[in-house]
Parts: structure tokens; C-alpha cells; sequence
């Protein structure tokens, strides 16, 4: 597992391969093995591998990720220059976008999404996938007019967009903190 764990990376180049709808499943499975607080499991899944769908997925992002760009510049990383490029993707090629839905039925809805975000990114790097929380989009996953075009139920809401694929190239590993202990009593 720890061999998983300091393998994954967020992948940011895919290739053209398809990712079959076994392994879709397979991942869907492990994604709700995930920790759920008081057994709520409020997760539900939005599949989308239609290129075209994620294009204009994308582009209608865009804008909304430009914003956010300007007004909070990312942390010691870089952000490519979408605004330069306007075939840039947001999705960066992936052919797969799989949007963790929940409804708001209790106060960790959004924290069990989370951990089955996470079971399913794992198990996408085990199987040699790639995958990248793609954050930018949730506020367009979010609209009216989006969630009526991928079918997401007016009460739901889309809390984790993950992107996944075959990985073009495997970025080296980043470094990392290491873990800030504010307390530790024995």
C-alpha cells in the first residue's frame, strides 16, 4: 500500500487510450470501500467519457478558472497560462471525468466524497492509471444548466471531479513538509 501511496501523482498529460468501463467499475468499487462517518455513504457518481461533452465542459470552466487564477494566484506551484493558449483544457486530455455527487443529508458528506476520492485515486495508480482532482471545475459542475446537460438531480451536488487516464509521463515526486505535530501527549 505504501508502495501506491509515494507512487501517485497528480497527472496532467494523458494518453488517447480509452479506459474501459471494467475498469471504471473496479474503480467505483474501491471509491465506496472508502471510511463513511455514521455508515451514510452519501456519495453518487457522474461518469463522463464523451471527449466532446469534456471539451465543452472545459471550455465553459475556463472562464470561472481564469477568475479564480487572478484573484488567488497558486502557492509556490505553476499554473500553466490558460489565458495564452485557447485550446487549453482544463481536463488536460484525460478521457474520463468522474464527478462525486453527494447529497447534503449530514455534516460529512463532503469529507466521506473526499476519502472515496481518494480510495479511487489510489486504486487508479495501482491498476497504472493517472489521475488529478480538477477543483476549477466544481463551481460550473454546480449550475443549473450543467447539472441538467450530465443529469445530476437538482439536490445533489458535485463535490469531487477527478480526471483519469493513461498517464503520457510520470512526473518525478514532489517534495513534501513533513508532518507539523502541534501536540503530542502521551
Amino acid at each position: 500500500m505504501l508502495s501506491t501511496i509515494f507512487s501517485r501523482r497528480s497527472i496532467r498529460s494523458y494518453l488517447p487510450n480509452e479506459v474501459d468501463s471494467g475498469t471504471v467499475k473496479v474503480l467505483l468499487e474501491a471509491a465506496v470501500l472508502a471510511p463513511t462517518a455514521m455508515h451514510e455513504e452519501p456519495w453518487a457518481f457522474v461518469i463522463v467519457q464523451n471527449r466532446q461533452t469534456l471539451k465543452q465542459l472545459s471550455d465553459l470552466a475556463k472562464p470561472l478558472f481564469l477568475e479564480r487564477l487572478h484573484y488567488s494566484p497558486p502557492k509556490g506551484g505553476q499554473m500553466p497560462d490558460a489565458s495564452a493558449n485557447p485550446d487549453f483544457d482544463i481536463f488536460h486530455g484525460a478521457g474520463i471525468l468522474i464527478i462525486i455527487c453527494s447529497q447534503a443529508t449530514g455534516p460529512f458528506v463532503e469529507a466521506d466524497c473526499w476519502l472515496a476520492a481518494e480510495n479511487m485515486m489510489l486504486e487508479a495508480c495501482a491498476l497504472g492509471l493517472g489521475s488529478c482532482v480538477i477543483g476549477s471545475a466544481t463551481a460550473i459542475l454546480n449550475t443549473t444548466q450543467v447539472k441538467a446537460m450530465l443529469g445530476i438531480p437538482a439536490e445533489f451536488d458535485a463535490v469531487a471531479p477527478i480526471i483519469l487516464g493513461v498517464p503520457r509521463e510520470i512526473p518525478a515526486p514532489t517534495s513534501r513538509n513533513p508532518p507539523l505535530i502541534l501536540a503530542w501527549n502521551q
